[in-house]
């Protein structure tokens, strides 16, 4: 005889196993709705995301303004050393005219037209600032190549993202399928009076587990695809179409290879133009004191001409000049482009310094990382190998569900370090790329 206890709890149980199953068919339902109905995303590979990127990230336009503002303070410095040509347009009119003994000395109304050439021939500082300002050039178009690097790694970083956010949600799938396997036999066998209502509800909190750590992944998926989006300057989120293959095979190279590797990146060129800039400069300050001299052509016309007056008359000047004293003025200006100097030159020792460890370091993350892969494999191939045994033994009778749930979340586990292991390899390969300056090609 059955108790009306026995009958609310069996009751209780089938509503239970009802909205559960109602729930999982809702979430698959709603998920396959939002699928078709969401508009389809642009998928690229990692080649088109940087070449879209470097060609329509405005960070790269705004930092490529510097160039234009380096060409003109560089059109400014030779316009001060090139011939330069003025004219002037006067009109006096007097009370009344001016002279004595019938000759007038200054018309009442007189125009006179004046003009002007000059010419610098001897300025070696105006003509030091134009190579100076030429170098500001180069360092302008080093300063955007940093940048387009920067904005290269960076779309880089988010579609690598993508990929491993995937990862996420495949493990997080299959370890859904398996909790919903293990609950689906455990309401079987409740259903059939030979389970209990303990090994159901734990099979059931597997599964809500699954559900929750899916529900992140895939937010983590999207998360990622509008940041490459944002990044390559598209109307919407961006899909990664594959995972890219950074063949770092021959880039492991000695320490005492440098030069093959130090000049091509472009932080280490921005610097090195930085120091040669500064050298320059400094040098060049002793021709602050070197004398300079001016040529110039100013004819003139009158009209009417006055008694002192000629019609027509011109004059030509040739000015030197040279600096004696200025009270320091410019001793003082030379030291300051010394520790200008100086201060580039560290700086330039310091990320040699700072490039050879980050090459050493991404040498060593490259092969460690890819050893740990190999083992991480391995034991995520082990925990599923122990889950399939321990689902055999349960089914058998001869262990419990506990053991069974251990199991899954271990091999859950081991599946999810081994796809952040996979990720954690194609960082350092794209570090050990960027580090060699051999990212973007």
């Amino acid at each position: 005889m059955f108790s009306a206890m026995d009958v609310v709890s069996g009751f209780s149980r089938t509503v239970a196993t009802l909205l559960l199953a109602l729930l999982c068919v809702a979430s698959g339902f709603s998920r396959t709705v939002a699928a078709q109905t969401a508009p389809q995303m642009e998928s690229i590979t990692l080649d088109e995301a940087v070449q879209r990127a470097l060609k329509n990230n405005p960070t790269i336009a705004q930092v490529s303004q510097g160039v234009l503002r380096a060409e003109a303070l560089l059109q400014q410095a030779r316009a001060s050393t090139l011939p330069n040509v003025s004219a002037t347009f006067n009109n006096v009119v007097v009370d009344t005219e001016r002279g004595f003994n019938g000759a007038i000395t200054q018309p009442r109304s007189q125009s006179a037209f004046s003009a002007n050439v000059g010419m610098p021939v001897l300025a070696m500082s105006r003509w030091a600032a134009t190579t100076q300002a030429r170098d500001q050039i180069e360092i302008a178009n080093l300063s955007t190549a940093e940048v387009r690097t920067d904005i290269a790694v960076a779309t880089a970083q988010a579609y690598l993202a993508i990929i491993a956010q995937k990862r996420q949600v495949d493990v997080s799938l299959r370890a859904r399928e398996t909790a919903m396997a293990h609950l689906d036999y455990a309401q079987r066998r409740l259903a059939a009076g030979a389970g209990t209502r303990l090994n159901e509800l734990r099979a059931g909190q597997e599964v809500a587990t699954n559900e929750a750590r899916l529900e992140n992944a895939q937010l983590g998926v999207r998360r990622a695809q509008e940041a490459l989006g944002v990044l390559i300057v598209a109307n919407g989120p961006v899909d990664a179409a594959g995972e890219p293959v950074f063949d770092v095979s021959g880039q492991l190279v000695p320490i005492g290879a440098e030069p093959a590797w130090m000049a091509a990146r472009p932080d280490i060129r921005l610097f090195a133009a930085t120091a040669r800039a500064a050298d320059r400069v400094w040098r060049d300050s002793a021709k602050d004191f070197f004398p300079t001299g001016t040529v110039s052509f100013d004819p003139q016309a009158l009209a009417p001409a006055g008694a002192f007056n000629s019609a027509r008359s011109w004059r030509f000047v040739v000015s030197f000049s040279q600096p004696i004293f200025d009270g320091g003025q410019r001793r003082g200006l030379k030291r300051f482009r010394e520790s200008a100097f100086n201060a580039s030159r560290l700086a330039l020792e310091g990320l040699q310094i700072q490039a050879r460890s980050e090459v050493r370091l991404a040498q060593e993350t490259v092969r460690s990382t890819e050893r740990a892969l190999v083992s991480l494999r391995s034991a995520a191939e082990q925990a599923n190998g122990v889950l399939s045994i321990v689902n055999i033994a349960f089914e058998a009778g001869a262990t419990t569900n506990l053991e069974v749930i251990d199991a899954q979340r271990q091999a859950r586990d081991a599946d999810s370090a081994g796809a952040v292991a996979e990720d954690v390899v194609r960082r350092a390969r794209l570090d050990l790329l960027t580090a060699l300056g051999r990212f973007p090609q």
